[in-house]
């Protein structure tokens, strides 16, 4: 399994957009095949940042994910509304 997480900085007024573009778009990302779950999180102390969530069957999976029309569509006009970079981490469930 591969957690996926990405941080968004937008640009205060552009969050609305976002919010559109996410809503449209979150129940075909987490029906794309190896994606299990995914969620959106919204900054405690900073209401202008994002962060997406994503649980994927494996690394094969996401970037399949990554190289898809799905992908394009959402990411390119997401990417507009950034005030900053995004970052993107992906975790494995530690063994302890």
């Amino acid at each position: 399994m591969l957690i996926r997480v990405v941080r968004m900085t937008f640009v205060e007024e552009k969050v609305p957009v976002f919010l559109e573009i996410f809503k449209a778009s979150r129940e075909k990302i987490g029906s794309f095949p190896g994606c299990r779950s995914v969620e959106l999180l919204q900054d405690y102390h900073l209401p202008h940042v994002y962060s997406t969530y994503s649980l994927w069957d494996s690394d094969e999976a996401l970037n399949n994910y990554r190289k898809s029309e799905l992908f394009g569509s959402v990411w390119k006009p997401t990417k507009a509304l950034f005030s900053e970079p995004a970052q993107a981490f992906s975790f494995k469930p530690a063994q302890v």
